[in-house]
C-alpha cells in the first residue's frame, strides 16, 4: 500500500482550511484516510499548522511520502530536521542529548521569528487604524468648520432682518 501525508480539504467556499492525513494514494483528496495527524489555516498570517509531531515523525521514517505542500509544512515544523537528526544519532555522530539541543534552539529560533512577524503585523494593524482616525479627524474637523460657518451666516442673515424689523417700525 502506498502511504501518502496529504492534505483534507475543508472550510467554506474562498476560506480553506485543511486536515492533514495519512492515506492511501489510491484513496480521493476528501475520501477515506487512515490517520489524521493535524490541521493547516492559511488563512492567518503566518499560517496556522497544528501538528502530532510524534506521529508525523514516525509516518516520515516508515517512508509515508508527503505532498509538496505538506512537505513543506513538515519541514517548517521540524519534522524533517529531527528525522535528520535521528539518522545522526544511529549512525553515531552525536548522542540523543545533543540532537535535542540542536532542535531545541532551532525551535527557539523558529519561534522568535514567529513573534516578530506577528508583532509587525499588529503594529501595521495599528499604524493603519491610527492613519483612518487622523483622517477621519480631518474630515470631521472640515465639516464642523463648514457648519460653523452655515450658522454664523444663518445668524447673521437674522441679525440683519431683526435690524430690518427694529428700524421699520421706529421709522412710522
Amino acid at each position: 500500500m502506498a502511504t501518502k501525508i496529504r492534505l483534507q480539504r475543508g472550510g467554506r467556499k474562498s476560506y480553506a482550511f485543511y486536515r492533514i492525513v495519512i492515506a492511501d494514494s489510491r484513496a480521493p483528496r476528501d475520501g477515506r484516510f487512515t490517520e489524521k495527524i493535524g490541521t493547516y489555516n492559511p488563512n492567518t498570517n503566518p499560517a496556522t499548522v497544528d501538528l502530532d509531531f510524534d506521529r508525523a515523525l514516525y509516518w516520515v521514517e516508515v517512508g509515508a511520502q508527503p505532498t509538496d505542500t505538506v512537505r513543506n509544512i513538515l519541514k517548517s515544523e521540524g519534522v524533517y530536521l529531527m528525522k535528520h537528526l535521528r539518522g545522526g544519532v544511529k549512525k553515531g555522530a552525536f548522542d540523543e542529548a545533543a540532537a535535542q539541543a540542536k532542535f531545541e534552539a532551532w525551535k527557539a529560533d523558529k519561534q522568535k521569528t514567529n513573534d516578530a512577524i506577528r508583532q509587525k503585523e499588529e503594529q501595521s494593524k495599528k499604524d493603519a487604524a491610527a492613519k483612518e482616525l487622523d483622517a477621519e479627524k480631518k474630515v470631521n474637523e472640515a465639516i464642523a468648520k463648514k457648519v460653523a460657518e452655515k450658522k454664523a451666516a444663518q445668524a447673521a442673515a437674522k441679525a440683519e432682518a431683526e435690524a430690518a424689523t427694529e428700524e421699520t417700525p421706529a421709522e412710522a
